[in-house]
Parts: structure tokens; C-alpha cells; sequence
């Protein structure tokens, strides 16, 4: 790997090869982690803590109860809830019982859950009480035979535990009437398991421990089938990475994450990666209230925070943000979607710390790229390839593309999956093992590599190829812009033109004024024909904006 144009630019001490598995499964990681940092504080949410003896022994008493339900090595279990310190819990308790993981966003629609839960073959559940209305219409359809139910306050604690829950049942009314006979409550669950023996399996690394289903962005969601290979060896590289923002050894980290933990990106990185170098970790169970979400950072001299492009920019236009101590902050990493250069420059103004965009996929557990954390990153780029990780630019027959051609972004290493859940996947990989990532870029003269856009989001313009991001950053960098998404849309002329939907940051804003603007930022095909201003803009559950729900709107 030596010989690779991006292995030059590694940060000092990062090596091109690694050994990767110094432990045999996520289970012993865990077990490893939390005899070196018993005393600490693992999780926060809502001013309650646990540290890492008591995930240990929260989850321990998780497996044994689903030990005892009959649950055997193999079998799937959904977990469907926000941040909220259950999560851990439920997720290293699922894993010690030698179970595989079905992460599930909990704001699914009935249809969309069913269909998950009849992919995946689940046969138990934690899901939280405000969307068991949800499951309460499907679970007749799917092989989900245990159901143990989470409230949001419940490892509060006393009394603020269940006046949280109070307060969201009855005076919010966020939780919908629902029957579902012989579901447990999660808090029954972990007494009862305290009680109960608990035998550790033999658990692999070929096994499988997660199904991280993807979007469904282009199609019914998939379940990319990641092994405990995959998430030890996404951990070992990524500890390697994170170095330059790891603290010294007496002071702790703090990581806030705010993208939910059934997101791979907060579940791998902040979730495990974090976890496993005893850092602490901020639960925001709800990032889309702004003004809880910035009163709840002022109470942490964070040192580290994740979240998407959106997230962000949404960060930087509360007015308190701009208030907080920032003092132990190192830098902050986007993924998920492209990060504007207008975002990464206000961000850079008001923290005076770098926010540097990585890259990766479900399939990918998810890191497949980072920019260097040691200051040497370079904007508008996904950065370099992680240590022992192979990325490189094909064309539509298979051809591997020189450097600074534009292509499809195809990658293999050992944090890569090997197909999606009891599906053909003949079409997935390239032979060698090349798995096809759907993103069209290159690799710069660097070596650093850059996104231009999914594939399946070009626009053809009088036969000349369009990439909505390009056209997005710069309608971004408009200091009246909030937020902007463009799509193709058909025209007699030319095949497709270009439609930009905006949110205004400032009312005065005129569709001439914007259209000026792109007209000297822009190639006249690459400007948009119609521009359509709107209060907001549909997103996925962890803020990504959604073309493809704009495409299927111009279509009806």
C-alpha cells in the first residue's frame, strides 16, 4: 500500500498497514473496555449518567433476560428508539446474548417498519412506547414474538424518570393508544435479568452483528450485513485517525452526539469509537430542537462533535451558539452528506476549530475516507483513504480509472461488508472485491478524494453532465440562503433543466437576485431554470435533505 499518492499526506504516526484484530468480537472489545474505565462516565442524556461498570452490568442483565426468553445465537432483534441511555444498554446487551442487531429509526411509517422486520426476520423488539402504536398494525405480519417496551424517561431516575414520563404521555400526548399483549417494559426486563444466569456465546469474528439497513433513498431499504470483523477492524483504523483529537491520558474526552445512534456514522464513531477509548458521551435525543440542543452544549466543555451538514448550519444560526466555551474544543467532523464550504467557513469563524468532512456508507461500517485531523486537511475534499483501505475510480464497465478522472468511487478493505441480507449481490462488487459505492468522484494529485454526487442524482443537461452538489455550494455560499437542494427536471429542449428549492435565511431575498448570483458562479447549463422558495426542505431522519422526495413531487 506503500505506494499509494494518498499514503504521503497521512498525519505522522498514522501507518498505511495495521493489525486489526487484537480482539475477536465487538463483545470482547466491550468486555475490555469497561475493565479499563469502570469509574468513568460512559453515557449522558438529560442530566443522568452511566458509567462504563454499570453499562457492563445493565447489559449483562439485558442478555441474560433475552437469554431466558429463548433467543438464540443468531436470531435478530430490533432496536427502535432515539438517543436515550436504554440505547447502549439494549445494543451491547443485544451482542453479549450473541445476538444480531436490526437498527430501526423510530420515526419509520407502519410500512416501511413492516418491511424491515420482515427482511430481517426479527423475532424480538425494544422499541420505545411512543411508536408501539406503529408496530401494533404490522406485528402480525412479521416473526416479532417478543416485545419489551422503553419509555423515554425511564433511566432517568425517581422521580425526574417518571415525571418525564408523565409529562410526555399525558400532558404532551406523544404517545398514541396502543394493544400489544405481553410486551414487557424494558425496566422489568433488566430487574428480571439481574436475577437470571447469563452464558456467554461463542461469538466470532465472521459472525454477523449488525443489519444496518440502508435509506431506501433509491429503492426499498437493504440490510447491509456487517460482521464483527468489520466493526473491530473499523475501530482499530479509526482509533489510528482520531488521534490528533484524542485528549491526554488524565483528561476525558467528550463527545456530543446529536445524529441518532441507529445511524451507523454515530453508532460506530461516536457510539463505539468513543466508547472504547473511555470517552464520554452526550446523548441529544432530540438535535431538531435547537434552542434545547444549544442550552443542553452549554453545560459541556466538549472536545469533539459529529453530525451532518444540516446540523451545522443549523448550529450556527442560533444566536447562542456563538456563546458557548469552545475552549477544549479539537474539531468537528461531518459526514452523512457533503459540507458546504459557507458552513465549514462560519463554523472555522465562530469556534475557531476546523470542521473537516469524512465519508463512508452503510455497507462500509460506515468510515471509508477522513481528512487528516492534524490541521492538514484540504476543503472540498472526503479526505484519504483509512489505513489498510483501498479506494479507487472505475468506469461503467469496470475499468479502474487513472487519477483525476471522474467515476465511480469503488472501495475494499476489511470494515467492508460482504453483501446484503439474503439478497443477490452478484451486482454489488466488482471482481477483486471491489464494492461499487453508487458516489461519482476522483482522486485529486494529492490523493485526497472528492465527491462530485450520487450517481443516480445527475442531471443531463443538453447532454452535458450536472452535479446537484456543485450547483448546491454554490447557492449556499448566497449570504440570504439557508438552505438549498437542486434536481433535474424534464425539458422538451434540453432533457433535463435545473429547479432550486431554497429556504431564505433572509426574507428580502428575489429569485433575480439569486439567479445573478449563480449566473457569476456558474456555466449558464449549470444554472438553474426555475427556482422555487420554500419554508423547509423534506429530510431524512438524521437531517439529510431528500432529492428524491422533490424528484417524485414534480412527477405527480
Amino acid at each position: 500500500m506503500a505506494d499509494f499518492p494518498w499514503i504521503k499526506h497521512y498525519p505522522k504516526g498514522i501507518p498505511a498497514e495495521i493489525h486489526l484484530y487484537d480482539y475477536n468480537s465487538v463483545v470482547e472489545l466491550f468486555e475490555d473496555t469497561v475493565k479499563k474505565y469502570r469509574d468513568r462516565v460512559a453515557f449522558e442524556n438529560m442530566g443522568a449518567q452511566l458509567t462504563f461498570a454499570q453499562v457492563d452490568e445493565l447489559s449483562r442483565n439485558f442478555a441474560a433476560y433475552l437469554q431466558s426468553l429463548g433467543l438464540q445465537k443468531g436470531d435478530r432483534i430490533a432496536i427502535q428508539m432515539p438517543n436515550l441511555l436504554q440505547f447502549p444498554v439494549a445494543f451491547f446487551g443485544s451482542l453479549r446474548a450473541g445476538l444480531i442487531v436490526v437498527n430501526t429509526n423510530p420515526l419509520y411509517t407502519p410500512r416501511e417498519m413492516e418491511h424491515q422486520f420482515k427482511d430481517s426476520g426479527a423475532k424480538a423488539i425494544v422499541i420505545v412506547a411512543n411508536f408501539a402504536n406503529n408496530l401494533q398494525q404490522i406485528i402480525h405480519n412479521t416473526s416479532i414474538k417478543h416485545v419489551i417496551i422503553t419509555e423515554l424517561g425511564d433511566m432517568l431516575g425517581g422521580l425526574k424518570g417518571a415525571l418525564v414520563n408523565f409529562v410526555v404521555k399525558r400532558v404532551k400526548k406523544m404517545v398514541p393508544p396502543y394493544a400489544l399483549p405481553g410486551a414487557i417494559p424494558f425496566k422489568r426486563a433488566l430487574k428480571e435479568g439481574s436475577t437470571l444466569p447469563y452464558s456467554k456465546p461463542e461469538v466470532t469474528l465472521k459472525d454477523v452483528a449488525l443489519l444496518q439497513y440502508t435509506g431506501g433513498t433509491t429503492g426499498l431499504s437493504k440490510g447491509a450485513a456487517l460482521s464483527h470483523a468489520n466493526l473491530v477492524a473499523h475501530n482499530t483504523m479509526i482509533t489510528h485517525w482520531f488521534k490528533p483529537y484524542r485528549g491526554s491520558s488524565d483528561e476525558q474526552d467528550i463527545i456530543i452526539t446529536a445524529l441518532p445512534l441507529y445511524h451507523i456514522f454515530a453508532l460506530t464513531v461516536n457510539g463505539l469509537l468513543k466508547f472504547s477509548v473511555g470517552a464520554k458521551n452526550v446523548l441529544i435525543t432530540n438535535p431538531r430542537d435547537m434552542k434545547g440542543f444549544v442550552k443542553e452544549l452549554s453545560k459541556h466543555k466538549f472536545t469533539i462533535i459529529t453530525g451532518v451538514n444540516t446540523l451545522f448550519n443549523g448550529l450556527l444560526n442560533n444566536p447562542d451558539f456563538a456563546k458557548l466555551d469552545f475552549s477544549r474544543l479539537k474539531g468537528a467532523v461531518g459526514g452523512g452528506m457533503a459540507v458546504q464550504d459557507a458552513v465549514a467557513d462560519r463554523w472555522e469563524k465562530v469556534t475557531g476549530k476546523p470542521l473537516v468532512e469524512g465519508y463512508g456508507l452503510s455497507e462500509t461500517s460506515p468510515v471509508l475516507c477522513c481528512n487528516p485531523l492534524d490541521g492538514t486537511h484540504k476543503r472540498g475534499t472526503i479526505g484519504l483513504p483509512m489505513p489498510s483501505t483501498e479506494v479507487a475510480i472505475f468506469d461503467d464497465n469496470g475499468n479502474q480509472l487513472p487519477q483525476g478522472q471522474i467515476g465511480e468511487i469503488c472501495a475494499r478493505g476489511p470494515q467492508v461488508f460482504s453483501g446484503y441480507w439474503e439478497k443477490d449481490n452478484s451486482d454489488v462488487f466488482y471482481p477483486g472485491g471491489w464494492f461499487k459505492t453508487g458516489d461519482i468522484g476522483l482522486m485529486d494529485e494529492d490523493g485526497f478524494f472528492k465527491i462530485v454526487d450520487r450517481k443516480k442524482d445527475m442531471i443531463k443537461v443538453s447532454g452535458f453532465n450536472v452535479y446537484p452538489n456543485e450547483v448546491e455550494n454554490i447557492i449556499a455560499g448566497h449570504p440570504k440562503v439557508l438552505e438549498v437542494a437542486a434536481i433535474g427536471v424534464p425539458d422538451e429542449r434540453s432533457g433535463e433543466v435545473i429547479k432550486a428549492f431554497i429556504v431564505k435565511r433572509d426574507p428580502s431575498l428575489t429569485e433575480e437576485e439569486l439567479r445573478d448570483y449563480c449566473h457569476k458562479n456558474l456555466t449558464n447549463y449549470k444554472v438553474p431554470k426555475y427556482f422555487e422558495f420554500r419554508t423547509e426542505l423534506p429530510k431524512s431522519n438524521v437531517g439529510k435533505i431528500i432529492r428524491r422526495m422533490l424528484r417524485e413531487e414534480q412527477k405527480s
